[in-house]
């Protein structure tokens, strides 16, 4: 918490992480073009904002991309501010940035990054039985059809209509999950993405980075639901749960 502060104590940091949140996974170059300092001090503020997890990275070739990661913040409001304003708020705890991980779709439009306490097959099982994302999904209560290769999962609303539809391309056991993203909320006309999730247990809890890639003008507002199904996942695996009520 005190990272957090000392990172958000600055106008040149604050304004990176707002150019950030305008424009997700921005180079060093970009972000050097709207400060006045050098090369060497944008490189120093990033580094305490990566220091204070506010900001998770990922490197592509020879470039290194930067991404906005609200979760410390979304858990400095849960702790000073929701007490008084919202009794019923659950505390989104444990949220870290750590992880740089290479894949072979190009570079992410959106990144986010979790720390859950339990074991890696207990966040594989989430990921990919259907009644168990039913259980935990903030606005779905059915689910149909479990996440495998080739399988098609579809999120039901409460008025029967499907809201999402995923499509699973590539599975690697209990650490990578890559499917398609149809946002069928969005209209029968709505372009698809892709995402992925990474597992990477770290003793007694897993890191959870949800990737999503090909986000189409007009989709940003993706980045709430993917905060939002984070915590409540998050809840349902460590307290059994979900945050459907508070969401």
């Amino acid at each position: 918490m005190d990272d957090l502060f000392k990172a958000l104590n600055d106008p040149a940091r604050r304004a990176l992480l707002d150019s950030l949140r305008q424009k997700d996974g921005q180079s060093l170059s970009d972000l050097e073009e709207q400060l006045d300092m050098t090369r060497f001090g944008v490189m120093k503020h990033l580094k305490v904002l990566e220091d204070a997890h506010l900001i998770v990275t990922r490197k592509q070739g020879r470039f290194k991309y930067h991404y906005l990661n609200a979760l410390p913040l979304q858990e400095m409001l849960d702790r000073w501010v929701a007490p008084f304003l919202r009794p019923q708020a659950q505390t989104l705890s444990d949220l870290k940035t750590q992880l740089e991980r290479a894949t072979d779709m190009g570079k992410p439009d959106f990144m986010m990054q979790t720390f859950i306490r339990c074991s890696q097959d207990a966040l594989w099982d989430a990921l990919t039985k259907a009644d168990q994302m039913a259980a935990y999904h903030f606005l779905c209560n059915e689910v149909h059809g479990d996440a495998r290769p080739g399988n098609v999962t579809e999120f039901i609303k409460p008025d029967g209509e499907a809201m999402l539809r995923q499509v699973t391309k590539e599975m690697d056991p209990k650490t990578r999950i890559a499917m398609t993203f149809e946002p069928m909320f969005m209209g029968p006309n709505a372009p698809a993405s892709h995402m992925v999730y990474l597992i990477e247990p770290q003793g007694e809890v897993c890191m959870l980075t949800i990737e999503h890639y090909d986000m189409a003008p007009g989709q940003e507002g993706f980045a709430e639901g993917w905060a939002r199904l984070a915590a409540s996942l998050k809840s349902y695996l460590e307290t059994g749960t979900a945050l459907k009520a508070a969401m």
